[in-house]
């Protein structure tokens, strides 16, 4: 931040604020050193990208970008030199993240053009090499036996001459022979060789190579005869390994720096998307929204609030200044808001020219400045012994020279420090000056002189900081087209100056002035009362707005209560019908069945019941037909699922059971067989018989809450660790049958890395399973190759 007029209004703080939101090394260096643009056209585009970035941030969620340095590691891979495994794993990171930006931008959709494609069309992602890295490098430190067949070979070598050095001296070690000689019965190691730990008194017992004294000199390291050989042998494929491990390094290297102009072009373009989303971020933190940036016209910021001050405190400001007027003078107090006005209209101008979204109203403009100028604050300097007043003289000669039609120029206590006559006199020269050469300008002052000057000259507009004598505090409130006063006598007074004081510094004031702010007090009042008014109107207006839609709601409330009632009254009405015609039924069937009876002895007795029967179910309609007659119905029960074909019911009107042979309809009415009747019910009516039991190995419980169980009781991952192969494969079959009944896509298998035994009995065990789609080894971060991925069908 080495311009001094972005520094004092403290864009330099902002950018700070911009970098904890970046997530990369290279995105910090790059948001400090932000500067605004030099053109229209640049600040445009810079305010389209973080807007089109926070909309879709707002839909779609921010993507990850975290990266390390990447660029100097590709120049070094691009002259052919070799990289090491870190820095092989921060190439398959970059691969990784522009992948993983790819896939967010096509989950976005969407055909227009926007303003971002161009970086994400710059993005290098080649999977083929992602996947090897990822496969062949385990850690920063570890590469995978995988990596090549050679080093495979190789280490599969290691480890069977280790075996053997180790087997030959286990021998030594558990011989009685030996015992004597030895200060302990283990194996370790010196210098990369095997060696057992000997008495040094008997250091001629054993034959062998001495690589090491015990600090007591009491024991002596000694490499037997016997595991020279294979010590050696060691040594060899140790050698041998690390050659083919150099040979692997260039060969990545080489991949790598085959794509190090389109990787370096990417990494340039994530760096970038990094600090767009991050400005996106800090517009989300500010509560900001969208500027109109224009190329000519007013700067207009509505409702603005200095993102450095503490929200709680802030008071949010309108201020302008271009259109209809290039000059706006704020006069009033101190400590009155007139700096802070100055400072917020500066700032946000220069964040908005660096493409920021700014903490303002929707609807504000900012109009576009090729370099805003601000003479703010104490400018007194010891070292080049200029007084304050000489310190702001050397910044305004500055801006004098420098300001032109593309410039904000920002001027705080305009011609203070100097006799106050002449200081005036200097100001409205210097507005003057900064007029003629087409600048806009926002200048403090607390001289009469100046206020009378933007009353009497078109296109000076005045503006006063809001003080509220009565409490003798400031409201920070701009109010444009009202000059202030210093309330100067009215604050004295409410301090404790004597009234004579008072008076005779009164009588001290030019006649002029008096009526000046005497002018100025009777504005005030005149504006309070029709901002007071203003107030009453639009409390009005807001009781007005929700007497009506209070009625609105009534009248709609009342309107849906009728179509309630109606409704309710059809179903009731269907339902009476349907019952009646169910009972009918029943009716017809009892007589049929009299019909075939009439020869039997008992016949007049069957005619009697049937007829009382008859008299019972007329009842029983008329009191559903009553609308008074409240029937039994437990209002509390609700369906534990959806009713479908098949399922046992019983009709609660009626009392009996059947069953459902159709599914219900949009307004819940389903068929039900109930004996050889079939009736038209709705499903309220209706109680569903609990499924059939299923007897599994825990009780009796039912098919679908097994189900249920297993999806409760599952899990994504299956730890294996310390068990034999036979032991865990049986878990594991017992854990994928689980996984899949539950729905499960994707498994995690943790077997550790140790000898390998137990990941390729595993690894094994999932080729063979039909239920498995397919499996690899865990990525850097995932575990690496002490864990297996699988997919399921």
């Amino acid at each position: 931040m080495n311009n001094r007029h972005h520094k004092t209004l403290e864009l330099d703080k902002i950018l700070a604020l911009l970098c904890e939101h970046t997530s990369c090394t290279d995105t910090k260096t790059l948001a400090k050193t932000l500067t605004p643009a030099t053109s229209f056209r640049q600040a445009s585009a810079l305010l389209a990208l973080t807007v089109e970035a926070n909309g879709l941030s707002n839909r779609y969620g921010t993507p990850s970008i975290a990266l390390p340095p990447c660029t100097e590691l590709l120049e070094r891979a691009k002259v052919g030199a070799a990289l090491g495994l870190k820095e092989l794993l921060d190439i398959a990171r970059l691969l990784t993240t522009a992948r993983t930006l790819q896939n967010w931008k096509r989950q976005t959709g969407g055909s227009a053009v926007g303003a971002l494609d161009h970086l994400f069309e710059m993005l290098t992602s080649d999977k083929t090499l992602e996947d090897d890295l990822s496969a062949a490098i385990l850690s920063e430190d570890e590469l995978a036996d995988r990596a090549s067949p050679e080093l495979y070979d190789i280490r599969r070598k290691i480890r069977g001459a280790h075996a053997k050095a180790r087997d030959i001296l286990d021998k030594i070690t558990r011989s009685s022979t030996y015992a004597k000689f030895l200060q302990e019965q283990l194996v370790t190691m010196r210098g990369g060789r095997f060696v057992v730990p000997v008495r040094s008194e008997y250091k001629n017992e054993i034959k062998g190579l001495v690589h090491d004294t015990s600090s007591s000199g009491a024991t002596l390291f000694i490499e037997p005869m016997s595991v020279v050989e294979q010590n050696n042998l060691i040594r060899e494929l140790e050698g041998a390994e690390r050659q083919e491990i150099t040979r692997i390094l260039y060969e990545f290297s080489g991949r790598v720096g085959e794509q190090a102009d389109a990787l370096l072009g990417g990494y340039e373009a994530i760096i970038e998307l990094d600090l767009i989303f991050a400005k996106s971020r800090l517009a989300d933190r500010m509560k900001a929204s969208i500027p109109t940036l224009t190329e000519s016209g007013p700067t207009h910021l509505k409702k603005a609030r200095h993102p450095l001050i503490a929200e709680d405190k802030i008071v949010p400001i309108d201020v302008m200044v271009g259109g209809a007027f290039d000059t706006l003078v704020i006069t009033g107090p101190n400590t009155g808001g007139k700096t802070v006005a100055l400072k917020t209209l500066g700032l946000l101008s220069l964040m908005a020219y660096c493409g920021l979204m700014l903490p303002v109203a929707d609807d504000s403009s900012v109009c576009f400045c090729t370099q805003v100028l601000s003479d703010i604050g104490d400018e007194q300097s010891i070292e080049q012994s200029l007084s304050t007043f000489s310190g702001h003289m050397t910044n305004i000669v500055s801006i004098l020279e420098k300001a032109d039609k593309q410039s904000l120029v920002l001027i705080d206590e305009l011609g203070a420090g100097t006799d106050p006559v002449e200081g005036a006199a200097l100001a409205v020269a210097i507005i003057d000056k900064l007029r003629k050469a087409g600048a806009k300008i926002a200048a403090t002052t607390h001289y009469a002189e100046i206020k009378m000057y933007a009353l009497q000259t078109p296109g000076v507009e005045n503006a006063s900081c809001e003080f509220d004598v009565a409490t003798l505090r400031p409201t920070y409130r701009l109010l444009i087209g009202t000059p202030g006063r210093s309330n100067a006598f009215a604050i004295s007074e409410r301090l404790g100056l004597p009234t004579s004081v008072i008076e005779a510094a009164k009588e001290g004031v030019s006649r002029e002035n008096a009526r000046f702010e005497d002018v100025v007090s009777g504005l005030e009042q005149t504006r309070k009362q029709l901002e007071d008014e203003k107030e009453l109107v639009e409390k009005y207006r807001k009781e007005a707005a929700e007497a009506r839609e209070q009625a609105e709601k009534s009248q709609k409330s009342l309107e849906d209560q009728k179509e309630l009632e109606l409704r309710k009254a059809r179903e009731e009405a269907r339902s009476l019908v349907e019952n009646v015609k169910f009972q009918s039924g029943r009716l017809l069937d009892e007589l049929e069945a009299l019909k075939k009876q009439k020869d039997k002895a008992d016949f007049a007795a069957s005619v009697a019941d049937i007829r009382t029967t008859f008299k019972s179910y007329l009842g029983d309609l008329e009191k559903q037909a009553d609308p008074i007659t409240q029937r039994d119905k437990d209002d509390n029960y609700r369906l534990p699922r959806p009713l479908k074909s098949g399922d046992t019911v019983k009709l609660v009107e009626f009392g009996s059971q059947g069953t459902v042979i159709s599914p219900p309809d949009a307004n819940g009415y389903l068929q039900v067989q109930a004996g050889i009747i079939k009736t038209k019910v709705h499903q309220d009516n209706l109680r569903l018989i609990e499924d059939k039991k299923t007897t599994l190995s825990g009780g009796a419980v039912s098919t679908k809450q097994a189900v249920k169980n297993v999806k409760r009781d599952a899990t994504s991952s299956l730890d294996l660790r310390g068990m034999l192969s036979d032991e865990a494969l049986i878990d594991l079959d017992q854990f994928l049958d689980s996984a899949i009944l539950s729905g499960m896509t994707s498994v995690t298998i943790i077997h550790g890395k140790g000898t390998g035994a137990l990941r390729k009995a595993v690894q094994q065990r999932l080729k063979q399973h039909k239920g498995v789609k397919s499996f690899r080894a865990g990525a850097y971060g995932e575990g690496d190759a002490g864990v297996t991925i699988a997919e399921l069908k």
